[in-house]
């Protein structure tokens, strides 16, 4: 098979996966099972059939409507569903046709539920983190592509290793820990939730050591930016909340697909 037919294969793919994270994204954050029921109207609570949940196409088809009730369906669900199709061409294009490209799969999925359930609840579920932390390491040791490395060729990249892997897991979960301890003595208050602290261990466990460095610092340029303009335009104040687990989600996504080039560039001024 062509190149260009993984390529679109992994795009279909990606928007398959992307309707069944929007499943998650609504169920687990209320404690409801992701396996049954099948999906239902939010309005009407009316059954979804099988050919009014086709990814993309069929909240075209229906102009973002019910069927039955004619309620109105939220434009999420089919972005959803293209950013992880996109994520998905994305890496195999990035990555090419390795071993581990199902756990960066997986990897990137998860950040993108992370980034929805926390921007609606301020919560990351365990559910999500800790597993992911286990398959890191386990990837890591075997199968997963280092970040910061040049790929050999199409199908070869070297891994990430067990040590690398379980050194940005203390790396990650220890450096937000110590965050947050800091951060409660001077503020008297939570400076960082326990789900941010697992879920830069699960992306230390995935991409070493050097991937929490680069996430962090993309992750706060991101957040200050959000922050300023919130601000500025938006009228909120300092003592304001704002989810930090979409920007270290941005980040992490980031140093996956930028994580050499970012370190050659700074390397060389």
């Amino acid at each position: 098979m062509k190149p260009y037919l993984f390529e679109t294969i992994s795009f279909i793919f990606g928007l398959t996966v992307g309707s069944f994270l929007n499943v998650c994204i609504y169920r687990l954050p209320r404690g409801l099972s992701i396996v049954r029921p099948g999906s239902a109207c939010p309005a009407c609570n009316s059954p979804v059939m099988p050919w009014d949940n086709i990814p993309v196409l069929s909240f075209l088809l229906l102009r973002g409507k019910c069927r039955r009730c004619g309620g109105k369906i939220s434009l999420r669900y089919p972005l959803v569903e293209m950013l992880n199709g996109v994520f998905y061409w994305l890496l195999f294009i990035h990555f090419g046709a390795i071993w581990g490209l199902p756990l960066l799969f997986a990897f990137v999925s998860a950040m993108i539920v992370i980034t929805f359930i926390d921007l609606d609840f301020q919560i990351i579920p365990d559910v999500i983190s800790l597993p992911g932390i286990v398959l890191g390491v386990l990837g890591a040791a075997f199968i997963l592509p280092d970040p910061f490395t040049v790929q050999s060729s199409y199908y070869a990249r070297p891994i990430v290793g067990v040590v690398n892997s379980l050194a940005g897991l203390l790396a990650g979960g220890g450096l937000f820990y110590l965050i947050a301890l800091i951060g409660g003595v001077m503020t008297k208050r939570d400076a960082m939730g326990g789900g941010d602290i697992k879920m830069m261990a699960m992306v230390g466990a995935f991409m070493g050591w050097k991937a929490v460095l680069l996430t962090t610092f993309a992750g706060s340029l991101a957040g200050s930016v959000a922050g300023i303009f919130l601000m500025a335009f938006k009228g909120k104040g300092r003592e304001a909340k704002i989810p930090f687990g979409p920007f270290l989600s941005l980040g992490a996504v980031i140093t996956l697909f930028l994580g050499q080039s970012i370190i050659k560039w700074y390397l060389g001024i």
